[in-house]
């Protein structure tokens, strides 16, 4: 990661992918909390993705790039950072060139078919080009695939990934923390994934420390 310029502003630039997974509430929270967190993030999402946040979250996320970026700010309360939402295939975009990437870029949730078109270097469309680039460019790249159980296609699929440099994260909840809600279990992971960007936070008291419920 290019600490340089994190430092040189002070914030954070995130690339942030929805694609056509269950699991879009973790998405959608990351997305706030790294608002909150005054990051820059490059948002995409994927057709897919629409669909499955329609289903799980009755959300209708814009068709168009023009009427998402005021979509996702009336919907996060805090937003003391950047936002900016390309297109599926919108191959001017910053993200797609190795000249100009953000220092991270996290897939959540991530299908196994976009795992997949990654593991094999496809590129085929903005999320996955985005995704090569942060590979060649030994950016850190985090794939949140939800999917059970995983056959030996997938598992390979990770393995292969992991050893170009991915992070495969999983969102498996812990429960030490003692949760109540939904909303609990949710935050457990986005923390996670925060944690692997080096993005400050406090959802929820780590392992060890007073109110961690031990």
């Amino acid at each position: 990661m290019d600490e340089g310029r994190i430092e040189s502003n002070g914030h954070k630039t995130i690339c942030l992918a929805f694609t056509g997974a269950s699991g879009m509430i973790y998405g959608i929270r990351l997305l706030e909390c790294l608002l909150a967190a005054g990051c820059h993030v490059k948002l995409l999402y994927s057709p897919a993705a629409r669909i499955v946040a329609r289903q799980e979250m009755a959300l209708e996320l814009p068709a168009e790039p023009a009427g998402a970026e005021t979509f996702f700010r009336a919907r996060c309360a805090e937003t003391r950072g950047t936002l900016a939402v390309f297109g599926h295939e919108e191959w001017a975009a910053p993200l797609a060139s190795g000249s100009n990437p953000p220092d991270a870029m996290i897939v959540c949730p991530c299908s196994l078919g976009t795992l997949a078109a990654i593991a094999q270097g496809l590129a085929d469309n903005l999320i996955e080009r985005a995704a090569d680039v942060l590979l060649k460019e030994r950016r850190k790249l985090i794939l949140v695939p939800r999917e059970t159980p995983f056959s030996a296609i997938h598992l390979e699929n990770m393995l292969r990934l992991a050893h170009a440099g991915a992070v495969i994260l999983p969102p498996n909840p812990g429960f030490y923390h003692h949760p109540r809600r939904v909303d609990d279990l949710v935050d457990f992971v986005v923390a996670r994934l925060l944690d692997q960007v080096g993005v400050p936070h406090s959802l929820m008291p780590r392992w060890g420390e007073p109110g961690d419920g031990l």
